[in-house]
């Protein structure tokens, strides 16, 4: 308790965070949302496109990521425990590659891996070793072991990971374009730039619609799938 009051202590005094200053910028968010209503309708045609990008990005990190998970999670590879901020890899990945979509999709490739070959391995550790055990005894060899005895009952729990890191995929991959990752993150970065706040609420609303339809219709198979 000693030691989380004074890290909580020394990280107020460090931060410069002042009750006042916040009381005094509060009204301020009032504002700033007045300013973004009612949101640009006009302005969805611009960005439907965008959308789409942001989803098709959304997709095939997943797709690829979902993939090369699987035998990293069967090699139970140590160093998928530990998660890189999308935003970085991102970062990173633009440096190389340049601005674009490909930067993107290849944040939310390392990312899948990280999610699924960590969620995928710790499922691994918990299947029943009855089946394994009773094709050992009749000399089955390793792939059939695996195919047989280790897919059948992991397939499910499979599935269920590669929805619900597309989930997540959706929602990182609308902000990768705020570091030059592309797809509707890059819009919302231009037009809150320009302070072109009811457009900046056009993006966010339609993001929004779309993350939670998506968000819905895979905890409806996640659910199936359980």
């Amino acid at each position: 308790i000693i030691l989380i009051t004074g890290l909580i202590i020394w990280s107020f005094i460090y931060t410069g965070f002042s009750i006042g200053d916040l009381m005094i910028g509060l009204p301020q968010i009032g504002v700033f949302f007045k300013q973004m209503i009612p949101p640009d309708w006009g302005y969805l045609d611009h960005i439907t496109q965008p959308m789409l990008d942001t989803i098709r990005m959304a997709i095939v990190g997943t797709f690829l990521g979902s993939i090369v998970s699987i035998p990293i999670a069967l090699l139970c590879a140590s160093n998928i425990v530990q998660t890189i901020p999308d935003l970085l890899l991102a970062a990173v990945f633009v440096a190389i590659f340049g601005i674009g979509q490909i930067p993107g999709v290849l944040a939310l490739f390392v990312l899948t891996i990280c999610i699924i070959g960590k969620l995928l391995y710790e499922s691994l550790e918990t299947i029943d070793p009855g089946p394994m055990e009773a094709m050992t005894a009749v000399g089955a060899n390793k792939v059939k072991w695996i195919a047989f005895g280790v897919v059948p009952q992991a397939l499910s729990s499979f599935m269920s990971y590669v929805l619900f890191a597309f989930e997540i995929n959706i929602r990182a991959s609308a902000v990768l374009g705020l570091v030059g990752a592309g797809g509707i993150g890059l819009f919302y970065d231009q037009t809150l730039g320009l302070f072109q706040y009811k457009k900046t609420a056009m993006i966010i609303l339609f993001t929004l619609i779309i993350v939670v339809i998506i968000d819905y219709v895979s905890s409806k198979v996640r659910e199936k799938l359980a």
